[in-house]
């Protein structure tokens, strides 16, 4: 079986996009680890998928499937590409619209210039929904003698506060909170520096990934805990590896995520 498959990236975290309006795509039958092979394969760190919806009010369905070919819940960098292409894919003539993932329904505005704002909902908090296997809720956490913040953004996250993220070793750290236990499902492990109220830089290690060249959620997830904390305003550019995004977050209101989505390559893969 041959598929089609869109390349694309958003500020250097890579994706394939995969229209599945018509039910080409199985994925029980497709190895995707393999397709995710950057040698071997196509090479992305995960996997979109446009799928119909049965709801009136919903336009699409939003599936995601990390490169271990694990289906997640949320991406949000993910989010963005999936709104441009389907919006210059002409799925759709639409500009703002709703679609479906596993941990709910996400809004997407498309603005001009390839940017996207996308609505993320509000962050969890709550141990048991995270999920997270700790006793109580609070602002702060020790785990493996190391203190961070940890939430949902429709996707767990540990946030750990850094004096400087630049050379700094992260893969022992990340996979050591991966491995602790208190993860059911796994965690994205983020390491945030401040450099003012309104400016961070972040570099996020993936559940199912390893470190991505940017993570949309885990932007979210290390504003939203710098809020909570009285560390960070209200809105704040956060520079990643692959450029920078907008996160806007209020104390108990949604999160706003903006930045850009751009087009790599058409291809057309043997299933």
């Amino acid at each position: 079986m041959r598929l089609n498959f869109t390349k694309m990236h958003g500020l250097g975290n890579d994706f394939i996009v995969i229209n599945n309006l018509n039910d080409v795509f199985n994925e029980n039958s497709t190895n995707i680890p393999k397709l995710a092979n950057r040698h071997t394969g196509i090479g992305f760190d995960q996997l979109l998928i446009v799928e119909s919806s049965e709801r009136a009010d919903i336009d699409f369905k939003y599936r995601i499937f990390n490169a271990d070919g694990q289906e997640v819940q949320q991406c949000g960098n993910g989010a963005r590409c999936f709104a441009l292409y389907v919006f210059e894919k002409k799925l759709t003539n639409k500009r703002k619209l709703n679609v479906e993932t596993l941990n709910g329904d996400l809004e997407l505005i498309i603005n001009d210039a390839s940017s996207v704002t996308v609505n993320m909902g509000k962050p969890e908090f709550m141990p048991s929904k995270i999920p997270a296997n700790l006793d109580n809720q609070h602002k702060k956490y020790s785990i493996n003698n190391t203190e961070m913040g940890i939430l949902s953004m429709g996707n767990p996250h540990a946030v750990i506060q850094v004096n400087k993220t630049e050379n700094l070793e992260i893969d022992k750290t990340a996979q050591d909170i991966q491995n602790s236990g208190y993860f059911p499902e796994g965690v994205n492990v983020g390491f945030m520096q401040i450099y003012s109220p309104s400016n961070i830089s972040l570099r996020v290690y993936e559940r199912g990934v390893g470190e991505t060249q940017a993570c949309g959620t885990g932007a979210c997830a290390a504003v939203v805990f710098g809020v909570e904390n009285n560390l960070l305003d209200n809105k704040v550019r956060v520079s990643l590896p692959g450029g920078d995004l907008e996160i806007k977050y209020e104390k108990g209101s949604v999160v706003f995520m903006t930045g850009p989505a751009e087009f790599v390559f058409e291809g057309l893969v043997e299933i």
